[in-house]
């Protein structure tokens, strides 16, 4: 007879872990007498993330004693107490090796139904005292599950679980678990987790997501757990192409047009990508790695890139002052998931300064195709000096039938036209989007500086248009997700302080930082960008969830722990892998 041995509450509180404040509910404690179950959580209980934890799918979490007794023996350990591992009920019976996702069980007078096994992240880790818990959890097949509740009411430890209804065609919580974390993923079972009724959404989209790209399927990796921002891994490396022309934009841009030393064919980038420049430092320095995103139609026979010459810009110094035709450079193969989305609805541009490159490889896209789409070119610039590609925009909107385009000039020179060189005086805002009656039902892809994206991502949002319409392209970096982290001043990226000039020199080429890798020092990569104060994304830290995955443009790593499903070729989970030789990584 399984039954329930302890109920456990806690409301969210703030902890200090590596030197931040992390906002957490994992923390529970038992409950004297009954407690109430509602909708959404018990009397008294909460959670710190509602991101990853709560909601109605993940009410209430379980997690059973003979886990417990495993961990105690397997950890050697005999100090843990009901809710430790972050669980609402300590059960005694229900293993996940027999509970399948949509049995219904009464408890008390509440009514409760299976969906989803426990996603594990590093704050249990951090309540077991064991950083390896993530893993461990996910790995052995012994994850606990969340129950949905069905019917409110009252539960107290010492009542009888009773099952009530049993899942049609049902498959276990461990078979669904190994399902996602495993690198195994048949297809028949796949469409057998699609079938269940219960399971949550988001384990559905994980799934769903599996089940495509079993219809085009990659080198390697998990597309139920990849993010966006790494879900389309290209091989790592670095090929010659031969610079054949350098056009000066405007002050202070150049393009550089390349094409292959050879005369073999480009990988055709798609509109809204970016390569990767490895660049001899001056006299012999230090490489130098920087990201440019290819400015013209995507092509097999020639990259165009546009560099803004920065005065106090290394790389762009170098390009200005030693790079010519004839030159060769180290390029490689286009990356990047921010690009054009295929559609019939309309589409927003909206760029400032240098940001015009990626939606400029859009623009091209669209007027080559001959697109009837409606389309709108939005950009701000300072003034005409500073306005690169205008007469090609031009150009290119004269090609589109259902097209326009508005620029905003920051600081119009006294000889400047309103009308004629630019449409209007300021910076782009919300104000500005409301009068241009941007189409709501759009898809929005946004370029420019961090300020910038920030504002307009939040005026989009203010607009209603809908998250997954807006697409952001962020040149030093990706967003951060940190979650549970509190919010902290932000830096920019820099070196760590204790940087050696000896080992493996690691370099995170969206930010423009590389620094040296020191094993007594780090246990991850992932550490080493935290060091640096570079973007990062992570939520397991030990090569479960795949949120950290992020592209390798060259070098090799080692993995410890190693992930339970190894990221696609062309890929890295930061979280747990140490370099090898000098890498580069796109972040």
């Amino acid at each position: 007879m399984a039954r329930l041995l302890s109920v456990n509450v806690g409301l969210p509180r703030d902890i200090q872990w590596k030197g931040r404040t992390v906002h957490t509910g994992i923390w529970k404690t038992p409950v004297t007498g009954r407690c109430r179950v509602a909708k959404l959580n018990l009397d008294g209980d909460g959670q710190g993330d509602l991101g990853g934890h709560g909601g109605i799918y993940r009410a209430v979490f379980v997690y059973q004693i003979e886990s417990y007794r495993h961990w105690q023996e397997q950890l050697k350990r005999t100090d843990f107490v009901h809710g430790q591992f972050g669980e609402n009920f300590t059960i005694e019976g229900l293993p996940d090796s027999e509970v399948c996702i949509g049995d219904r069980y009464q408890i008390g007078s509440a009514l409760f139904e299976v969906t989803q096994p426990r996603v594990t992240c590093y704050r249990v880790g951090i309540r077991t005292d064991e950083p390896r818990m993530p893993a461990l959890l996910t790995g052995s097949g012994r994850p606990g599950f969340y129950f949905r509740v069905l019917q409110e009411g009252t539960v107290g430890a010492g009542d009888e679980i009773v099952k009530v209804g049993q899942a049609k065609d049902g498959m276990t919580v461990e078979q669904i678990n190994a399902l996602l974390y495993s690198p195994n993923h048949p297809r028949d079972q796949l469409e057998r987790a699609m079938a269940l009724e219960a399971l949550s959404p988001g384990w559905r989209g994980s799934f769903e997501a599996l089940l495509q790209s079993e219809s085009s399927p990659s080198e390697g990796g998990n597309a139920g757990l990849v993010p966006a921002v790494a879900a389309r891994p290209v091989k790592s490396g670095f090929r010659r192409l031969t610079v054949t022309a350098v056009n000066q934009e405007s002050a202070d841009v150049l393009s550089l047009t390349m094409t292959s030393a050879n005369d073999e064919p480009l990988q055709m980038a798609l509109p809204g990508q970016y390569v990767v420049l490895r660049l001899q430092g001056v006299g012999g320095g230090s490489l130098l790695y920087r990201s440019y995103s290819l400015s013209a139609s995507p092509s097999a026979k020639q990259y165009r890139i546009s560099v803004k010459i920065e005065p106090d810009g290394a790389a762009g110094t170098y390009v200005k002052d030693h790079v010519g035709v004839g030159d060769g450079l180290d390029v490689s193969m286009p990356r990047g998931s921010f690009f054009l989305q295929p559609g019939e609805g309309p589409v927003v541009l909206v760029s400032a300064g240098i940001g015009a490159t990626p939606v400029l490889a859009m623009l091209h896209e669209l007027a080559s195709a001959k697109s009837t789409r409606r389309v709108v070119w939005v950009h701000g610039a300072r003034d005409r000096q500073h306005h690169p590609f205008a007469g090609e925009v031009r150009r290119l909107i004269q090609d589109l039938p259902h097209s326009r385009s508005v620029i905003y000039y920051s600081k119009p020179g006294a000889d400047e036209k309103a009308g004629e060189d630019f449409d209007a005086v300021g910076h782009l805002s919300l104000s500005v989007l409301k009068e241009l009656d941007v189409p709501r039902n759009g898809d929005f892809y946004l370029c420019g500086p961090t300020r910038f994206m920030s504002e307009m991502k939040a005026a989009l949002t203010d607009l209603g248009v809908p998250p997954a319409g807006i697409h952001l392209e962020i040149f030093d970096g990706n967003e951060a997700m940190t979650p549970g982290i509190a919010a902290a001043a932000t830096r920019l990226p820099h070196l760590p302080d204790n940087d050696a000039n000896t080992g493996p020199l690691i370099s995170f080429a969206r930010s423009g930082i590389a620094a040296h890798w020191n094993g007594s020092v780090y246990q991850s990569i992932l550490e080493l960008a935290e060091a640096c104060d570079v973007p990062v994304r992570w939520s397991c830290r030990s090569g479960v969830c795949h949120n950290c995955e992020s592209g390798l443009i060259s070098g090799t790593v080692n993995y410890a722990p190693d992930p339970l499903d190894p990221p696609a070729a062309g890929n890295l989970l930061i979280c747990c892998s140490q370099p090898q030789v000098d890498i580069v990584i796109d972040i």
